[in-house]
């Protein structure tokens, strides 16, 4: 079922996607009166799932889910119709419209990406608001997850400063500015210091195991007996907060498991607070380390508790236009950032560029309109973005060829468009492959 939920998810987003680039493409191209051959979901490499003609475009859903297109006459594009291009152009072609028309018509793709991803966000901020914790209120530090983060020198109970320049407001923007970081100050014990990232800092993280980076820190708080505990009689009620055992502090859950690994099958002293007063229980350990316990995982408890607040805001549709566009430039601004470091071989971060399983790992196993709509808007940008560099085969590709007719009013060849086209084709075959190879090696060695 789990399965079923995450590709539901996956290629519902990825159909909608699609298709709306596609349309971004096929509007502006009917307007120009441009005749449009083709319109697929996905890609029907000899054979279709389905496909109507209405009118004198065929629209149908290829087998093939790597994509999809619109297949314009008179066009050099991945289709290669060298025949047809050998013919005279007709008023009906893209090749016959004005350079600024044709402009119109491969910009529209990735001009309905990044409107779309706007207005999710916008939406979004709407219907959801915005929830967040306030990192100043965070009482104990963050939970450090990866063992690239602890090499560098960052421990539980930590407190984050700053990421490079970037004061860090809130939780979120920890994970926001984490993956360009080349410094970060922290508080440890009262004391600030500053750790320094290495240049290669995110290939050593897509190397990692694990994938987890930097958590809010979880406290020791019970929730229930697991069945047939060894501790089922001892008088613990639900919300009763750890603060030690055997005299060691013990008020999160890293700190609990550190200790009761030196304690199998042993009978330990638990201080623990119960409405503002402390009382000590005698709690045992059995033979893996572990109380037999169940712990609260809800952050309101923790807010309860008094280890964090979390803020909670409301928008009116008015105040959710700006706060979905500011959310929308900061994701924009966030991906050009990560690009820059992928084609930056120091830094290693193309180690891990990942395919369409990296793409499907994003959604979550449960359904989450919230998380669905998220992850879509950020997919939109990506999208958009990667359309955009100056790839033959690729919408920016085309771009480019076009400002070169605009600038200098010499349009390029056809048999030069062609051959640049092949080029484009083979350099995106050899990173799709390169992206897809990543997920596999991973899958089985990482």
């Amino acid at each position: 079922m789990e399965f079923f939920i995450k590709i539901s998810q996956f290629l519902l987003s990825l159909s909608l996607l699609i298709v709306l680039h596609e349309l971004g493409h096929f509007i502006p191209a009917k307007l120009f009166k441009t005749r449009v051959e083709k319109f697929y979901l996905f890609f029907d490499l000899k054979y279709s799932l389905f496909k109507k003609k209405i009118g004198e475009t065929v629209y149908g859903i290829g087998w093939l889910p790597l994509g999809g297109y619109v297949k314009i006459s008179g066009m050099i594009d991945e289709s290669m119709d060298t025949e047809q291009m050998a013919q005279a152009p007709q008023p009906w072609e893209f090749r016959s419209k004005p350079s600024w028309q044709r402009l119109i018509i491969m910009l529209g793709g990735v001009t309905v990406n990044f409107i779309l991803a706007a207005v999710i966000y916008i939406f979004m901020a709407f219907f959801y608001g915005s929830s967040d914790v306030d990192a100043n209120s965070v009482k104990g530090g963050y939970a450090v997850y990866n063992p690239v983060l602890q090499e560098i020198g960052l421990k539980d109970g930590d407190k984050v400063l700053s990421i490079n320049d970037y004061k860090i407001e809130y939780f979120s923007d920890i994970r926001k500015y984490i993956l360009e970081a080349e410094t970060m100050t922290i508080e440890r014990e009262g004391q600030q210091q500053t750790i320094n990232f290495p240049v290669d800092f995110l290939g050593q993280l897509s190397a990692s195991k694990k994938r987890g980076l930097i958590e809010l820190r979880p406290p020791f708080i019970f929730d229930s007996f697991q069945e047939n505990s060894i501790n089922e009689g001892v008088d613990l009620r639900k919300g009763d907060i750890f603060k030690t055992i055997n005299g060691q502090s013990a008020e999160f859950f890293d700190e609990v498991v550190s200790i009761l690994q030196t304690l199998k099958n042993q009978t330990a002293t638990a201080t623990v607070e119960r409405d503002g007063a402390l009382i000590s229980r005698e709690l045992q350990i059995n033979s893996e380390g572990a109380f037999e316990l169940i712990v609260s995982q809800s952050l309101n408890d923790y807010q309860d508790a008094g280890y964090f607040d979390i803020i909670q805001k409301e928008y009116d549709f008015g105040e959710s236009i700006g706060v979905g566009l500011d959310r929308f430039v900061s994701q924009i601004s966030s991906y050009w950032m990560q690009l820059k470091l992928i084609f930056s071989p120091s830094t290693g971060a193309y180690k891990g560029v990942g395919g369409f399983m990296a793409i499907f790992d994003i959604f979550p196993d449960t359904w989450s309109w919230e998380s669905f709509w998220g992850i879509t808007a950020y997919l939109s940008i990506m999208l958009g973005v990667l359309n955009l560099l100056p790839i033959p085969a690729l919408d920016g590709g085309h771009v480019m060829f076009l400002l070169y007719e605009m600038v200098s009013g010499r349009k390029p060849g056809d048999k030069f468009m062609e051959y640049a086209q092949t080029v484009g084709f083979f350099i995106l075959i050899a990173l799709v492959l390169f992206a897809n190879g990543n997920d596999i090696f991973k899958a089985f060695f990482g």
